[in-house]
């Protein structure tokens, strides 16, 4: 079963539709319990790196989430939840993230903002997500992004004004800056791809 963490953001539905196709029981849910027993997490998110960490806090998934990493269970973080798997983002005055990642959130510069639209990613060797997709473009709607490579893991990286991560995958955590729910069948592939892993 893959559980979609409600924590208040994020495109709960889409979301649910998208990773269903793939097979799998897919539930909406801010259970610890399921959260902790489900084969895969997913993290969405969308809005302001400050308000998705008091959301988060406020529902207790920041103890969820950094369970899961110290159990190596699989999770992925999308948009704004990738964000927060970093030590900190600059938004609004500044946040501090979850850490599972060393690294900044910070904005992107570009003469226009937020980033909307299609973008190609260089992807990693070795990458679980990109495999077949290589060279396909996915959906990007964000002002912000980390744009310092993270040790030990593998990112992907696009470009909007200047080079940002778009993916990152470490052990058991995973997660892309773009929405694979609204990437059509590139984003079906990738996500496959990562449940595949489940």
């Amino acid at each position: 079963m893959i559980a979609i963490l409600d924590y208040g953001s994020g495109n709960l539905r889409s979301a649910e539709r998208a990773f269903s196709l793939s097979g799998h029981e897919t539930i909406i849910t801010s259970d610890p319990e399921i959260c902790a027993s489900s084969d895969g997490l997913v993290v969405p998110g969308v809005g302001a790196y400050g308000a998705c960490m008091k959301q988060l806090i406020a529902a207790s998934g920041d103890t969820i989430i950094k369970s899961r990493v110290a159990s190596e269970k699989p999770i992925l973080g999308i948009c704004v939840g990738m964000q927060i798997l970093f030590s900190s983002g600059t938004e609004k005055g500044g946040q501090l993230g979850l850490g599972i990642f060393d690294g900044e959130i910070s904005q992107i510069s570009a003469k226009i903002l937020p980033h909307i639209g299609w973008n190609t990613i260089s992807s990693p060797k070795d990458s679980l997500l990109f495999k077949g997709v290589e060279d396909q473009s996915f959906y990007f709607v964000h002002s912000f992004a980390a744009k310092s490579h993270v040790d030990g893991a593998l990112s992907g990286w696009s470009e909007y004004g200047e080079k940002f991560m778009a993916s990152i995958e470490r052990g058991s955590t995973s997660a892309v800056q773009f929405h694979p729910e609204k990437s059509g069948d590139a984003g079906a592939r990738l996500i496959s791809n990562w449940v595949s892993s489940l």
